[in-house]
Parts: C-alpha cells; sequence; structure tokens
C-alpha cells in the first residue's frame, strides 16, 4: 500500500502548485478551487484545439521515487513544483493500467486515464529537467515518467499521510498512454 506525501493545488496558471494542508476532490470536476479543475479540458493547450474535450486531466498525480531519483541527478524537485496535486510513496504509478482505482485516503476515489505529458515549461522550472522525465527506450518508444493523469470519482478531502488502495480493473489491461 502507498501513502499521499504531500497535496497542492492553485488557482491560477502557474507551472508550479503550492502545498497544502488538504484537498478537496469532487466528483466528475477534479480538484476544488484548482484552474484545472471542470468536466472539460482545461489545460490550454488543449482548451485551443477543442475546448469541448473531455477532462481526463482533472487530478495529476507523482511518485515521489522520481523526486529522489532526479535529486540524485542535481535537480532539487519538491511536491508541487512540478504541477502535480497528489503526491504519492509506494504505489508504482506508471506500472498502472488505464482504469485503476486509486483509493486516497477514507473517501475520495480517482480513475487512472493515463500519463501525463509533460511539456517544455518544465525545462523552464530547472533546465535540462524535461530529458530526464521523457526518454526512449532502446526501441526508440516514448518514455513518460512525470506522473499519470486522473478523474474523480467520488469525492472526498485528501491530506499528506492518508493511505492508499490500488484497485485494478478487469482483465485484459490497458497499458497508460498519454493524455
Amino acid at each position: 500500500m502507498g501513502v499521499v506525501t504531500a497535496v497542492s493545488r492553485s488557482d491560477e496558471y502557474t507551472f508550479t502548485k503550492p502545498v497544502r494542508t488538504s484537498i478537496t476532490l469532487l466528483a466528475g470536476l477534479g480538484v476544488e478551487g484548482d484552474v484545472h479543475q471542470g468536466v472539460t479540458v482545461k489545460h490550454r493547450s488543449r482548451v485551443a484545439q477543442d475546448p469541448t474535450q473531455p477532462n481526463l486531466r482533472q487530478v495529476h498525480l507523482m511518485h515521489a521515487e522520481l523526486f529522489d531519483e532526479l535529486r540524485d541527478k542535481g535537480f532539487a524537485v519538491e511536491p508541487g513544483q512540478i504541477g502535480e496535486n497528489v503526491t504519492t510513496r509506494g504505489v508504482d504509478l506508471l506500472g498502472l493500467p488505464t482504469g485503476t482505482l486509486l483509493h486516497l485516503g477514507p473517501e475520495a476515489v480517482v480513475e487512472v486515464t493515463g500519463l501525463r505529458n509533460p511539456c517544455l515549461q518544465i525545462d523552464g522550472f530547472s533546465k535540462g529537467l524535461l530529458k530526464e522525465v521523457v526518454g526512449k527506450s532502446p526501441g526508440g518508444e516514448l518514455i513518460r515518467r512525470a506522473g499519470i493523469m486522473s478523474v474523480v470519482i467520488v469525492g472526498g478531502v485528501v491530506r499528506p499521510g492518508d493511505e492508499i488502495r490500488v484497485e485494478l480493473p478487469a482483465q485484459p489491461h490497458r497499458p497508460l498512454e498519454k493524455v
């Protein structure tokens, strides 16, 4: 089982989201008070393409283990600094299949929709960071390591220290793709 190590939200379009003592997830909408909350897409590039697309990126989760790896490579990254809402430890987020349910604390449930597709803004935060969170497999496939995206199925308050329970979907499992 995993644990929530930090929660973050921002009501403005900023790359970094301030860490909070708690966040409230709203079913079908996302993080209450977060700029990306809503039924339809809120990320600027996606709104420009088609503002009626469903918002599959309501809650961004990032694994703290990535921060440990980045620190070893000389990058100082703390929770919320690269835009996630929920920082986790002890869950292989990138290895989860699409449709996995994550129970965050006693109430909230999110459904995993796919991988975060990091953009150039990440290098604006720290030069060279993008190539550390996006790479290529030996076969030339793009590997995205900047967390996962989800939608809120059941609302509730999420706090640091909350337990994370993983509920896998029925087989066959579909691997995560960018959303």
